[in-house]
Formats: structure tokens, sequence, C-alpha cells
């Protein structure tokens, strides 16, 4: 008998505001809005893609602006949230943090400001709907000026504690290093954010190290580069720094050759924490669950290992005290004999 992986309790703690969308509503929203979407994100989709260099990641970029461009009325940012925290439920997700750029939205909602409230109502909306707790991640753009980082910082300082609980840094990390935007994270690290900054992804370890120098960093996203340097994986186990893995975006990005390749075993028996994330499932194909299933079947997870990467997404995560008691507990409850039979 195995264990349901949808049944396990979770929480998501890597994963974008427009690669949440379900693929079918693109080519519908697309439809309804005129929007002419290229082969790759039709009928080849998933699309093939390799961030190898920087013409590789240009290619995936433009492909999530498209994606991104089908968005244009309150109602599919609505729609968007619905059907979000809809799959997270269905996954086992008892929590989600999102990331949102704003400023990816502003030219048609009004401006960062306003696409904001609306973000955060719509959100208000879908987690209530679904039972399912859900806070954004403001993520600012490493391939723009550090100037607008530092309003996206602000922006989030706004409405910490009204439905933003922190602040990230995504795109091409070959782009943008770490101190250029050490001022927009000390605004949020004031304001008491969560700093969840992209490192060790298309760079190596050293990013991971100015991630956390540089920036504060609670928690990283992707950071799997950083088992090239064994004295960065002693770091991050000392100091319980959680690592946003994603195995199936790892593949999808060329940043890993096949999912074994990607160091989900290595790091988590180094005592690293290790969250679980799908990052775009709107341009990789697969969602959270299937990141539990590659832990399971490709590197040998047990379901006591399963439970310990749950819990793990839990504690390195902004939930409130009363969704982290609720799921830690129901994550121990998962493991007992009596939910052993299942598909």
């Amino acid at each position: 008998m195995t264990h349901n992986l949808t049944t396990l309790p979770k929480a998501h703690l890597h994963l974008h505001l427009t690669g949440a969308m379900r693929h079918s509503t693109m080519v519908e929203l697309a439809r309804t809005h005129g929007v002419s979407l290229p082969p790759a994100l039709t009928e080849e989709w998933p699309p093939r893609l390799s961030t190898a260099d920087e013409r590789g990641w240009f290619r995936f970029q433009r492909l999530y602006d498209t994606a991104r461009s089908v968005l244009r009325t309150p109602d599919d940012v609505y729609r968007l949230l619905r059907e979000t925290a809809e799959d997270e439920r269905a996954e086992g997700s008892g929590w989600l943090e999102l990331q949102a750029d704003p400023s990816g939205y502003a030219t048609r909602f009004g401006g960062v400001t306003a696409f904001t409230e609306l973000l955060l109502d719509a959100v208000a909306t879908a987690a209530q709907a679904a039972g399912v707790g859900i806070g954004i991640i403001i993520a600012a753009n490493r391939t723009r000026h550090p100037m607008d980082a530092r309003t996206l910082a602000r922006l989030a300082a706004q409405f910490a504690g009204r439905g933003i609980v922190g602040f990230g840094l995504s795109n091409d990390e070959r782009r943008g290093p770490a101190e250029e935007f050490g001022r927009a994270f000390g605004i949020a690290e004031r304001a008491g954010l969560l700093l969840v900054p992209h490192a060790g992804e298309l760079l190596g370890p050293a990013s991971v190290s100015a991630a956390l120098d540089r920036l504060h960093a609670n928690r990283i996203g992707h950071g799997v580069r950083s088992v090239e340097d064994p004295e960065v994986v002693k770091r991050l186990a000392a100091t319980g720094i959680t690592l946003e893995v994603c195995p199936s975006s790892n593949v999808s990005l060329g940043v890993a050759p096949d999912a074994a390749a990607v160091p989900v075993r290595a790091l988590f028996e180094a005592g690293v924490p290790v969250a679980l994330g799908a990052d775009d499932p709107l341009l990789f194909g697969r969602r959270l669950v299937t990141q539990y299933e590659i832990a399971r079947d490709v590197h040998d997870f047990t379901p006591s290992e399963l439970a310990e990467l749950a819990r793990m997404s839990v504690l390195g995560s902004a939930a409130p005290a009363v969704v982290r008691t609720r799921l830690l507990a129901a994550i121990d409850a998962w493991l007992a004999p009596a939910a052993w039979p299942s598909s």
C-alpha cells in the first residue's frame, strides 16, 4: 500500500501568479480577448525550453509575458485566484505563498497600487471559498533598475499584515547582482516581511551566499546549485534556511538534465530544509503533487521522509501559527496506519 500524495497536507511556497494559471483558462481568455498565442503555448504545449544562455531565458520570459497578457479585466484576476486556490486544495495545500510583480500588470489595471488592492481582494475571496490560506509575495524583477525594486518594496511594506507576507527577487539571476538590491530588501526587512529572493538557480553557490549576506534572505527560491559548495550547504543547514526546490522547473529550464540530477536527496540528507514547489505549471505542465512524486519515485523518499518535506514546507512558510499547528497535526495523521490504504 502507498500513501496518497494528494492527501498529504502541505504548504506551497514557490508559485508565480501568471504561472499558476490553468492552461485551459489561458487559451479561453486569449480567445475571449483576441490575444494571439504562439504554438508553444497551444498545440506544442508545454513548450520546450532551455535557459542555458540569455537567449533561452528571453524566450521563456517572452512566453510568460504573452501568457500574462490574457489577463485583461478584474474578473480575469478573480478567476485566476479562484482556480488557483481550487487547484491547491485538490493537491493537499493548506497554505500558499503566491509571488507577483505588480508592475507587470500595472498598465492594464490602473497602476501598481490599484493592482495590488485588486489582487489582495481576489486572494481573500478565493481563500475563503476554497479553505486555503494564501499570502502574497511581492517580487521585484532583477533585470530592471534597482529603483523599481525599492518602489515595490515600499508597496509591499504598505500592505504588510494585510495579505502581503514577503518580498522577493526573480527573473534572470545572471543580470541582477544581489548587492544592487540591498536597499530594497532593507525596506522590506524593516517592515517585517519575509525575504525570499531567487538564487542558486542559473548561477552557482556564490549567488546563494550573496542572497544571504547582501539581502538577508530568510528563504531562497531554488538554491539547488548550493550543492556545488559544501560550505554553503553547511551554512544553509546550520541556519535553517529553507530552499524552495522546484524539480520540474529545473528540468524544463535546463538547470538539471533530468529529475534524478535535481539534488533533492543530497540537500535533504545534509540537513537543509527543502520545500518543494511547482514554480510555473502553466509553462512546465506539472503542479505540486508531481514534485512529491518525483521525490518518491526518482529519489526514493519514504512516506516518513515525504511527510518531513511537507513539515519543512509548513515550517518555512509565513503561515499564521494556527494554520501551522493545524497542518503539522494533519501531516502526522497522514502518516498514521489508518491513512495507509490509498491509491
